[in-house]
């Protein structure tokens, strides 16, 4: 009987030893798969983190509006032209720069220079001295000059004085208008650099 014990014995105890084997390398996938997730989830913090300081050092650079930033302006070359006077040949020559709200806009207006030239050139064409002489007449210029600048690039812009000095010669009693959609004006103001009348 010794020997039939003996032998009985032996499977029991490799049983045992397989279900021991077994349940450690349950634990060790376990604790694998458990350390495996927190390793990803410790990357994840990192790559947020990077993430949000490239946000906060991107964010001023890609304002436009930046108030501290240099003024962009854009030089046109002088305009000389024939004013409209009837009674004497009389002439100017105007220099304008224009002031815009960036860099990138000062590329897109000199690629449409030509179309630019051509509608200030037609502007200034239908002045008359005494026009230009007085100062309401070189701030209407200016407001003109600003329509007539972004007009290439398919921007219409309404002048609420002239419009406002008509509706009052039209009608004494002032209209309640719609306000329109206000129009992006890349062009901030318009500088005369030279304002010559001969």
């Amino acid at each position: 009987m010794s020997a039939a014990a003996a032998t009985a014995e032996a499977p029991k105890t490799g049983k045992k030893k397989l279900i021991l084997i077994a349940a450690v390398v349950a634990l060790l996938l376990a604790a694998a798969a458990v350390a495996g997730v927190l390793w990803m989830r410790k990357n994840a913090q990192i790559d947020e983190e990077i993430d949000t300081e490239e946000e906060v050092v991107e964010a001023p650079a890609k304002s436009k509006k930046d108030k501290s930033a240099p003024p962009v302006f854009l030089s046109l070359e002088p305009f000389t032209v024939n004013l409209a006077d009837k009674n004497a040949e009389r002439y100017a020559q105007i220099g304008v720069t224009l002031e815009v709200d960036s860099p990138e806009m000062a590329d897109k207006l000199k690629s449409y220079m030509p179309a630019i030239r051509n509608n200030v050139l037609m502007v200034l064409a239908h002045k008359t001295s005494d026009e230009l002489l007085e100062r309401a007449g070189k701030e209407k210029l200016a407001r003109e000059i600003m329509r007539a600048s972004v007009r290439p690039l398919g921007i219409e812009l309404e002048d609420e004085q002239d419009q406002e000095a008509a509706s009052d010669d039209e009608n004494p009693q002032p209209k309640k208008r719609k306000k329109k959609k206000e129009e992006y004006n890349p062009v901030r103001q318009v500088l005369f650099s030279s304002f010559i009348i001969q």
